[in-house]
């Protein structure tokens, strides 16, 4: 019997990885025995293939289903291909769910939806309305339909074979996707699905199961604390309430107009008092003053005010129907601003929550949540869940932050060979606050411009912010950059996915030629949820430590920690998420144990041992404090013996 024998027979490859058998035990008894396990795992430990052969067998056997939760796009089709693999050997069925908007064939909803729950409510609509022609030939087309079903489940597949077929055939691929992982093994999918609350409840319905029935995999789970922060916030804007206001006389809505133009109001007097005049973008503010102009004005006690917003509500959901029929974008102002009101009042005196007034993009109300633990309330029913990533260090204080209990703790050691890693910190440059000047850019454009001359082929430059970003750019690093005769890339804030990858696929190419640069963001796409491999990133230059601006939201955050963690709420909530960001774009450049990689950070806070002890061994072991000079000396010597 060879290495991988029976023990191992969702595992498709004729050799494992070093540590891979303690990784797949280990994950296999967490299952059995119904606990959870948060695991630190390097790159290119092979995670993705050993948490499947881990939890396949027993999952199989016992009937449970498999949600695999990813955050990129990329990261998802991955498992995807491991699953093809495993099934050429052992036969197990998988499907990648995606959006509404990127599984459906309607010219309206791909047209007119931006966000998910908008794509939800409208598909939703255009059904009862039998509006779509793809819903109604599941019923005309029903054998055809069951035999994609059947045909999808005996090999894993990518969203876009299940769209091409579905589009042959005109049937609703989304509906197919559904229909396939109501029946598969395991589903792949996107942090939103459990992490949204009415998400969450909607898919888990769809599915016709209990949570009890599920074994849950949260791959980079570093990445989690912020995303589940997002999925429970929300904001809406002036703008909104003013478009709401247009849309309430449009359809005659004499009372909804009159209840929204006084709240606007009080908005408006709300920000002359808190924010007009003063140099900040955002404040605290006590929740029932958003409603205290209109309750003052219309006499309103709390049961007739949570009454009009739940006519807003249904109100909304008539006009999006009403625009639906017409052909026109499925929105309402109205029921967006009772929604949001509804759930405002809700958590009215919520200590895991802010509720902020902000000028940053016109005056808006946002409900900012500060317990990323709150979206993980599920996993206590689970019969499984397993948390993975390769920068979770300290696993103490991940599990703690999110949360979970019943918790086997693991961290594997490096991949990296000693002699293939080289960290160099500046000593002589910080992007702290009070030292940020034109002069400091320009010194850090030096040793960038020499590390891009030094480093052969591919360079990546991740900055702690945009703000820094611009600073090294105003310092004409860009100009100075094209002197190596490397290509140069530079992020953008709110470009699509599509224009993204292919920005960065156009820097991987240049690999090939005499190399390129690309310019971005600790915390980024690019820098967290990007693959490079050979020579399309040989050295990364980290710039700064990505923390955060000390916002309301940021200190409120800390305050809340320290009430719920003493001692421990400035470390939890501010000093390691920039940590993790650190390491997760010095992660970048090493894919294997066999590739070499330059890492050089420009701050020299890097050397102080609070901040070193949140670092993975290969790179604590592994920095040198570095001058300008010292640091072209040890990159010749590094890569003159590559």
């Amino acid at each position: 019997m060879n290495e991988t024998g029976e023990r191992f027979e969702y595992f498709p490859y004729r050799e494992l990885r070093p540590h891979q058998r303690e990784f797949i035990d280990l994950v296999s008894e967490a299952v059995r025995n119904g606990e959870n396990a948060i695991i630190e795992a390097p790159t290119g430990f092979g995670k993705t293939v050993s948490v499947l052969a881990g939890i396949l067998p027993y999952a199989r056997e016992m009937g449970y289903k498999v949600l695999y939760l990813a955050r990129t796009h990329r990261q998802m089709d991955r498992v995807i291909e491991e699953l093809k693999a495993i099934n050429g050997k052992n036969p197990v069925s998988g499907v990648e769910l995606r959006s509404r908007k990127d599984l459906c064939l309607h010219t309206y909803l791909t047209q007119f939806t931006s966000d998910a729950y908008t794509a939800m409510v409208v598909c939703r609509n255009l059904k009862k309305l039998k509006k779509c022609e793809f819903y109604e030939n599941e019923k005309k087309k029903k054998t055809e339909f069951d035999e994609l079903v059947k045909f999808f489940l005996s090999e894993p597949s990518h969203p876009a074979e299940i769209l091409s077929y579905a589009e042959t055939l005109e049937l609703c691929p989304y509906d197919l996707t559904k229909r396939i992982a109501e029946k598969a093994d395991v589903i792949v999918a996107s942090y939103l699905y459990l992490l949204s609350p009415t998400i969450r409840e909607n898919f888990i319905s769809s599915l016709d199961i209990d949570y009890s029935d599920l074994i849950v995999i949260f791959d980079e789970a570093h990445n989690l604390p912020d995303q589940a922060i997002s999925a429970l916030s929300d904001r809406i804007s002036i703008h909104t309430v003013n478009r709401a206001i247009k849309e309430a006389d449009e359809y005659n809505e004499h009372e909804i107009a009159n209840f929204l133009s006084i709240l606007g109001r009080g908005l408006e007097m709300l920000h002359d008092e808190k924010l007009k005049g003063r140099d900040v973008h955002e404040t605290p503010i006590q929740p029932e003053l958003v409603f205290a102009h209109v309750i003052d004005i219309l006499s309103l006690d709390t049961r007739r005010l949570v009454r009009i917003l739940n006519d807003m509500v249904a109100v909304g959901d008539a006009i999006r129907e009403d625009r639906i029929e017409k052909g026109k974008p499925p929105r309402s102002y109205i029921g967006r601003i009772g929604e949001f009101l509804l759930l405002w009042l809700s958590l009215t005196g919520r200590e895991d929550y802010l509720f902020l007034m902000s000028r940053e993009r016109g005056l808006s109300l946002e409900l900012v949540a500060l317990d990323p633990s709150k979206a993980l309330g599920f996993v206590k029913n689970v019969q499984s869940a397993i948390f993975m990533s390769g920068t979770l260090t300290p696993l103490e204080a991940f599990r703690d932050v999110m949360g979970v209990e019943n918790t086997r703790l693991k961290k594997f050691p490096r991949m990296v060979k000693r002699e293939n890693a080289q960290v160099l910190v500046a000593k002589d440059v910080s992007t702290r606050g009070d030292e940020r000047s034109l002069q400091v850019y320009s010194r850090m454009v030096e040793y960038i411009v020499e590390a891009a001359r030094f480093i052969p082929k591919n360079v990546g430059v991740f900055t702690a912010s945009y703000e820094v970003l611009q600073g090294l750019l105003s310092a004409n690093l860009q100009v100075r950059l094209e002197e190596t005769g490397k290509a140069i890339f530079i992020e953008k804030q709110g470009v699509s996915s599509a224009e993204n990858d292919a920005m960065v696929a156009s820097f991987k190419a240049h690999a090939k030629g005499r190399g390129a640069v690309l310019l971005g963001v600790m915390g980024g796409r690019n820098s967290e949820g990007q693959d490079y491999s050979g020579d399309e990133m040989n050295g990364v230059v980290l710039v700064g430590i990505p923390y955060a601006r000390p916002t309301p939201r940021v200190q409120a955050r800390i305050r809340y920690f320290e009430r719920k963690f003493p001692g421990k709420g400035r470390y939890y909530g501010y000093f390691l998420p920039a940590h993790r960001k650190l390491v997760q774009a010095a992660g970048r450049v090493h894919r294997s144990a066999e590739e070499k990689g330059s890492i050089i950070v420009l701050d020299y806070r890097l050397l102080w041992n609070s901040i070193k002890k949140d670092l993975p061994d290969w790179m604590r072991e592994s920095i040198r404090p570095v001058d300008r000079a010292r640091m072209r000396l040890y990159l010749r010597r590094f890569w003159t013996t590559r």
